[in-house]
């Protein structure tokens, strides 16, 4: 029959619009399929012994040095011996400057040692590794490392789509919400943008508590059996990342009565405000035709009316008309309020659950903390005011009801608010990246420098089809449009119902009954083929159908976007692998010990000389320092004291002060001087001939 066409059809476009929202989805899983373990943000740029060492005597500890601070546990680094037996000793211990040490039994015999680490580095990611050291002479060893990295398999897998859908969560609710306030506040009312805001509400919440239950595992043993372990949860809950994960489930909750009073309260606030104005025009037009109807009796004596009656109805209708108004005022005055309150508070909570991943994530570590996370707040809030509200759009453009479709002022409301949001995206990403990235090298030669090259292809993309869903919107008609006349009264013919229908309305059932039925089934027909022929008709605009290909288009760019951008903050800095990339390589090209001389003078009579300094072996963990004054003529200088400093001005580390101990004229000395890091360091030997007479020489040398 007629009457059923117009609803397939619509069915079929629903079916049309979520076989290719699901197929954006499935790109978007298939690029996070394929990104593989989470890269290391924090590097092994030193050890003591290093790599490879074969060393006379069995050391008393082993020292780590990482490229940032990290986070140990109690067996986060293990020494084993030639059979597999552990041998270190104890908790790591925090020697600062990004430097730990486990200590060693004791009586260590000679062959080939491994040490295995696994920390989680100060932006949340798992970093784990493995090199050997011997004593004496390299042996063979029963130890094989595992090659499964920090962060993969199976568990690892998991906790990156949690991610995902943590991040599309919250895409879908703070842009839906913000989209509804700002664009289109009837909106409020319809079905389609309500499921989308709580359903991103619920991805989010789910999301928060899977990346909980996972959390242990995946920066541990990688086990899917240790999902449920709840004493790892309790170490989870004491970390960073475990604290931000449960502030974002609290800020969730009042996410919660935001979204109830969205759809609840609100909607009734705005359906009264909307029946307010329309009484207020209804008594207008009354009050203008009682008007009217009081001049013509006055003016007839049959009627019998006096003019103190006709003043009298006058009156009476303009007192209807003033309370209509006041109640329509009232109405407004209580709807803008609330959506003052509601804007304040959704922001309040959207930035707050912003703030959860920039406290735990690249934000809170590195260069300029304290602002890179401020930054990386308003970039999540620009970002999601963006593609939220544009999801939000493509709903209301496919799935709105015909009595309230999206006009065109909210359109053009919302393209306003997404180019601030693009101007905003715009700025704060260029900070990131330069934060981030650092040079030119590490833009094109690092993984992370190249999946930003894909994101800033993929936002240019999007920004591209964005200004031609301006053009369509610039097109729109203010209202949309509606049937003609005769278009309307075909829509009310009578509609023939089947005699089976029929029959099941009638059977059993009074007559006024079954007409009441009868009738009611009539009027929900006849309502069906009006949405459905109105819906026909506004579809039928070629502007608003070229916005909804746009929109989509958008949307599908939007979906891959967001897993760019997922794998990229599973990604190791580009400044941050360029740099241990450059420490290890000096580290693995120097051989031997270091040794500079500088001259001093300190003023006093026979104050002049020239102190020679020697740093063996002169890399990344314990070194032996020796430092001998001599005179101008090459015989040996004894001064009452020597103290030495080493900076590192480039990671503002130190001065670390070193006071050597003296064990022969002009020869002082010191044993396990720790250089935390590979640099240009500068070296400063202070110097004191006499109770009055001292001096601070400073010479530079690549340590590490």
């Amino acid at each position: 029959m007629t009457q059923a066409i117009a609803p397939r059809n619509g069915r079929h476009a629903a079916g049309r619009l979520r076989t290719l929202l699901l197929l954006l989805l499935a790109v978007g899983g298939a690029l996070l399929a394929g990104a593989g373990p989470v890269s290391a943000h924090a590097a092994l740029t030193g050890s003591d012994p290093r790599q490879g060492a074969v060393v006379e005597q069995a050391p008393t500890q082993v020292t780590l040095t990482f490229s940032e601070k990290v986070a140990m546990s109690g067996g986060s680094v293990r020494v084993l011996d030639p059979e597999g037996k552990r041998v270190d000793t104890g908790d790591p211990v925090d020697l600062g400057s990004a430097m730990y040490a486990v200590k060693l039994h004791s009586g260590l015999p000679d062959g080939t040692f491994t040490v295995t680490y696994q920390v989680v580095s100060a932006d949340s990611h798992p970093v784990s590794g493995a090199f050997t050291f011997s004593i004496g002479a390299p042996s063979q060893t029963s130890v094989t490392v595992s090659d499964r990295s920090a962060g993969g398999g199976v568990v690892g897998g998991l906790y990156g789509l949690a991610r995902y859908v943590s991040y599309a969560g919250f895409i879908l609710l703070t842009g839906g919400a913000a989209f509804v306030l700002a664009c289109w506040q009837r909106g409020a009312g319809v079905r389609p943008v309500q499921r989308l805001v709580v359903g991103g509400w619920l991805a989010l919440t789910a999301a928060t508590l899977g990346l909980l239950l996972l959390r242990g595992s995946y920066t541990g043993s990688g086990k899917v059996a240790d999902i449920f372990d709840l004493d790892l949860l309790g170490q989870v809950l004491q970390t960073k990342t475990g604290a931000a994960l449960v502030s974002r489930l609290l800020l969730l909750a009042a996410a919660a009565l935001f979204i109830a009073v969205l759809f609840g309260t609100y909607v009734t606030r705005d359906a009264a405000a909307r029946t307010g104005e329309a009484d207020a025009v209804t008594e207008g037009a009354g009050e203008t035709g009682g008007a009217a109807a009081a001049g013509s009796a006055g003016g007839s004596a049959a009627d019998g009316r006096t003019g103190a009656e006709s003043a009298g109805g006058e009156g009476a209708d303009e007192t209807g008309r003033a309370d209509a108004e006041a109640d329509a005022a009232a109405a407004d005055a209580e709807k803008r309020d609330l959506t003052f309150g509601l804007g304040i508070g959704g922001g309040v909570v959207a930035a707050g659950l912003a703030a959860s991943w920039a406290m735990a994530e690249h934000a809170s570590t590195g260069l300029q903390p304290g602002i890179a996370m401020p930054v990386d707040v308003l970039h999540l809030l620009a970002g999601a005011t963006w593609l939220g509200g544009l999801v939000t759009l493509l709903v209301a453009l496919h799935r709105a009801p015909s009595d309230t479709p999206i006009d065109a002022p909210a359109v053009r409301r919302f393209s306003r608010v997404a180019f601030g949001s693009v101007v905003a995206l715009t700025a704060t990403g260029l900070y990131q990246s330069w934060r981030q990235v650092g040079s030119w090298s590490a833009l094109t030669g690092t993984g992370y420098g190249q999946l930003l090259l894909v994101k800033i292809g993929l936002v240019a993309v999007l920004v591209g089809i964005a200004f031609l869903s301006r053009r369509w919107t610039a097109r729109l008609p203010e209202t949309s449009p509606v049937l003609a006349p005769e278009a309307d009264a075909a829509g009310k013919e009578p509609v023939t119902l089947p005699a089976a229908a029929t029959t099941r309305a009638g059977a059993g059932t009074p007559a006024g009954a079954a007409d009441s039925v009868r009738a009611a089934q009539l009027a929900r027909q006849r309502a069906a083929v009006t949405a459905a022929r109105e819906k026909r008709v506004r579809d039928a605009d070629p502007h608003r159908s070229g916005l909804r290909r746009s929109v989509l288009a958008e949307a599908g760019v939007a979906v891959v976007l967001l897993a760019v951008t997922t794998v990229l903050t599973s990604t190791e800095p580009g400044r941050t692998e360029e740099a241990a990339r450059a420490a290890t390589a000096y580290s693995a090209q120097r051989s031997g010990p270091l040794t500079v001389t500088v001259p001093f003078d300190t003023g006093g009579e026979d104050g002049k000389g020239s102190a020679r300094l020697t740093l063996d072996p002169a890399r990344v963990g314990g070194n032996d320092m020796h430092l001998f004054v001599e005179r101008p003529n090459g015989k040996a200088f004894d001064v009452p004291e020597v103290k030495v400093s080493f900076t590192l001005g480039a990671k503002d580390v130190g001065p670390l002060p070193v006071v050597p101990d003296r064990i022969a004229t002009g020869h002082w000395t010191a044993t396990g001087v720790q250089i935390p890091m590979a640099g240009d360091w500068e070296i400063a030997v202070t110097v004191r001939t006499s109770d009055i007479d001292q001096t601070t020489v400073k010479k530079n040398a690549k340590i590490g």
